[in-house]
């Protein structure tokens, strides 16, 4: 069995190498690279999966324009956190959990490890559906009839493949839902009721609106993502490759926080329903209809399958990360399967129990949405982690600034106020 991976990965060692002063890491970018703009902008659309699409359908069919104002109020939030957990891995080149062993202690990695493995479990099958779901809107067959092909290209990609080459040419296929972004336009909304809502929170009653504010940040947060950004690095500095994180960073937040604001704009305008239960993905793709007429629903699904398989290895592999990371057991993409038994093993139960739970019949849209509800509550104690680490010299070369800190702090006050209105109103009602 012959794999094409083949910088092996060193683990279970806790020194700290930071990068050296004058090195070409820590060169600054020359103006040349700003060329580099629209390729960066699509490497941002990995940023974009299957949940964040249909969270902010749902957020727009159900309440219109009034929750635009919580997008625009996480661009601070993103660009503040995406830039602490790329400096972690950065200067550290060691994962959050492993991090956490290190100096915390194993119960607070494991704690840690199980929070992510909770939101990633949901997301994973969440996604699955998603691009199953895709797959039967594109061949006219029931979505159970994908579930078996997609669940093993995944694995067989993480398993025996290089990914990141694979997600380069998949992140293309999930362009065409930037269509969203004609599409709000040529629905032509309420322009003015659009700019007030987007400036002024217009705040309905009940739990749901809540709710969908707990959605929108996990949605847009993408917590895996800030797992995978420190991560990752570990296995690039082996490989002796490095990339522009803060460009690509902030490429990312444009994208994703401009394409979540359209969706809303768009579904906003053309679809109104009482509860997000209703909507459906035949739903979502309408809401291209004022851009490209009959092919959205082509569209849709093809931006679907692609922002999904883009999504499922990095979800799949950052769990698998944090378990091993937390149990001191050796892993990484990079080794072969033989050399990380565990970590591969982890890999393949995850596929498995996905796809098992993918075999029940219902609706994904209700799956999709409430994985980013558990997604955004349970985000909130690994920020904390995050913080803990990057404000601490004992780990840290450079610790955050004042504002980093403070928005932050300022969404995870958010999202707990959020989610105890969210409990309260439950629990009364």
């Amino acid at each position: 069995m012959n794999s094409p991976k083949s910088h092996k990965v060193e683990s279970g060692q806790n020194l700290l190498r930071w990068p050296k002063l004058g090195s070409e890491e820590q060169r600054p970018e020359s103006p040349s690279k700003w060329r580099q703009i629209i390729p960066r902008m699509v490497t941002g659309t990995a940023d974009v999966d299957p949940a964040l699409v249909v969270t902010a359908v749902v957020a727009g069919a159900m309440y219109r324009y009034s929750l635009l104002w919580s997008v625009l109020l996480c661009v601070p939030f993103l660009l503040s956190v995406f830039a602490v957990s790329a400096r972690i891995g950065n200067e550290t080149r060691k994962g959050l959990v492993d991090l956490l062993r290190g100096n915390y202690g194993r119960r607070v990695a494991v704690l840690c490890a199980g929070l992510i493995v909770v939101i990633n479990m949901a997301m994973i099958v969440a996604d699955l559906m998603a691009v199953t779901d895709a797959f039967s809107m594109l061949m006219q067959l029931p979505r159970m009839f994908f579930i078996a092909a997609v669940v093993f290209l995944v694995w067989y990609i993480l398993i025996f493949r290089d990914y990141r080459k694979i997600t380069r040419v998949m992140v293309l296929l999930s362009l065409p839902l930037f269509i969203y972004v004609p599409a709000a336009i040529l629905a032509h909304p309420n322009w003015k009721l659009l700019v007030s809502d987007s400036v002024f929170p217009h705040i309905p009653h009940g739990a749901g609106y809540a709710g969908a504010i707990v959605a929108i940040f996990g949605a847009l947060l993408t917590p895996y993502v800030l797992v995978w950004e420190t991560g990752s690095r570990r296995e690039e500095a082996h490989a002796g490759g490095s990339s522009p994180q803060g460009a690509a960073h902030r490429a990312g937040t444009v994208v994703t926080t401009a394409l979540c604001y359209s969706i809303m704009v768009a579904a906003g305008t053309l679809l109104q329903v009482p509860a997000g239960s209703e909507v459906t993905t035949r739903m979502a793709a309408s809401a291209l209809s004022p851009a490209v007429g009959f092919l959205g629903t082509t569209l849709f699904a093809l931006g679907i399958i692609g922002a999904g398989m883009v999504a499922l290895p990095v979800l799949v592999a950052s769990m698998c990360y944090s378990v091993a990371e937390a149990m001191d057991w050796p892993s990484g993409l990079s080794e072969t399967p033989w050399e990380a038994v565990r970590f591969y093993v982890l890999i393949s139960g995850a596929m498995f129990v996905a796809a098992a739970l993918n075999f029940f019949k219902t609706n994904p849209v209700p799956v999709l949405y409430g994985s980013q509800v558990l997604a955004g509550a349970l985000a909130v104690p690994i920020l904390i982690f995050i913080l803990l680490v990057s404000n601490d010299r004992r780990v840290m070369r450079t610790t955050n600034t004042w504002w980093q800190n403070f928005w932050i702090g300022a969404a995870i006050g958010a999202v707990i106020t959020a989610a105890l209105i969210l409990f309260w109103w439950k629990t009364i009602g």
